[in-house]
């Protein structure tokens, strides 16, 4: 089947309805001639045992042509009604306009055309019966025909909807994925701000150093944040650049703790500046001091990280937005499919984050 091209000028139902054309020479080669032979032999219009050779060949090519006619006429009347009737919206009137129109096509013309063949090739002797039989055996054949036309339409339209009902999730799901890497700049960059303008006041020269350290940061997110996965190398070398800035701000106040060896690196996938929003959520929402600093732990068990620190509330100014976990889920659920898991009590916060293997 091939796709034709919708005309924008069409009514709207004829819009939605001419979608497809059948390509059906193969079929119709093969058809309109087997039925142009076998329904004259069945109904025994042609006696090859009273005809000459030349008389039967050219009585077949006669039949041929109604049966040519009769099909034609009627793929046409069918390819036409499609784009003005649609079956799911009223099956009954569309049976009813079908069988109406291909009755009124079919029945005179084959009337006509088997009276010709009478006159042509039988001396005028007409069989009425004959003529009536055969109609009725064309009729049933056209409508039968009809029905395959349909059901092939329905087949493929159905098909189509599918598909291009994946197409629109999919661009969807692209749309949502890009608006969510968009956030992890401005979130970002407001934190680092923060951070630098509480620096320049207390300690100007770590500021500088800060300022330096979050260039090479920031470099990783323009460089990866129009990816949806990298190698798991990649994102703990991008957590320990940014712990670097951390430990700049806070010193031994905060911790890293990574739990299992570097030759595990390069097995996994991991959506890009994923672990980093965990360990600015928990810079966020806990306390922590030299005397009791905070120790965020990267544990690998069963193919997902497991990223852990204890529970030490910090009281806000302002109720958390949690834009930066719920950035994480979405661009988890949209580019790994998979979904993470948060753990949070009144001791402990950990979330779980499935991994993708590289093979």
């Amino acid at each position: 089947m091939e796709k034709s091209a919708t005309n924008n000028k069409l009514p709207p139902t004829k819009q939605n309805a001419v979608q497809f054309r059948l390509n059906d020479i193969g079929f119709r080669l093969i058809l309109i001639p087997f039925f142009g032979i076998a329904i004259p032999l069945i109904t025994g219009m042609i006696n090859v045992d009273n005809f000459s050779h030349w008389k039967i060949k050219l009585s077949f090519l006669y039949t041929i042509l109604i049966a040519f006619l009769v099909w034609q006429g009627n793929r046409y009347l069918l390819f036409s009604l499609r784009s003005y009737f649609n079956w799911h919206k009223k099956p009954l009137h569309k049976i009813g306009i079908l069988l109406l129109s291909v009755s009124f096509y079919t029945i005179p013309l084959s009337v006509l055309m088997l009276t010709g063949w009478y006159k042509l090739f039988n001396d005028g002797n007409i069989n009425k019966e004959i003529i009536v039989t055969s109609t009725l055996i064309i009729m049933i054949c056209v409508i039968f025909i009809t029905h395959v036309y349909e059901t092939a339409f329905l087949v493929k339209e159905s098909e189509s909807e599918i598909v291009r009902n994946e197409q629109l999730e999919r661009a969807k799901a692209e749309a949502e994925l890009e608006a969510l890497k968009n956030q992890i700049d401005p979130h970002f960059i407001f934190n680092s701000l923060n951070t630098l303008s509480h620096l320049i006041e207390e300690k100007p020269l770590k500021a500088r150093q800060f300022n330096d350290s979050l260039a090479d940061v920031y470099r990783y997110i323009l460089h990866n944040k129009g990816r949806e996965l990298v190698l798991l190398q990649e994102e703990i070398g991008f957590l320990t650049d940014y712990f670097s800035l951390l430990k700049i701000r806070f010193e031994n106040a905060v911790q890293l703790k990574i739990l299992f060896g570097e030759d595990v690196y390069q097995q996994y996938l991991i959506p890009p500046i994923s672990l980093q929003v965990l360990a600015e959520n928990a810079i966020k929402h806990n306390e922590f001091s030299d005397v009791q600093p905070l120790v965020i732990s990267i544990s690998l068990q069963n193919d997902s990280l497991i990223i852990h620190n204890e529970r030490r509330k910090k009281e806000l100014r302002k109720e958390s937005s949690k834009i930066g976990l719920q950035n994480l889920q979405e661009r988890y659920r949209l580019t790994a499919g998979m979904e993470i898991r948060i753990e949070d009590d009144a001791e402990n916060f950990t979330v779980t984050l499935p991994l993708l293997q590289t093979n």
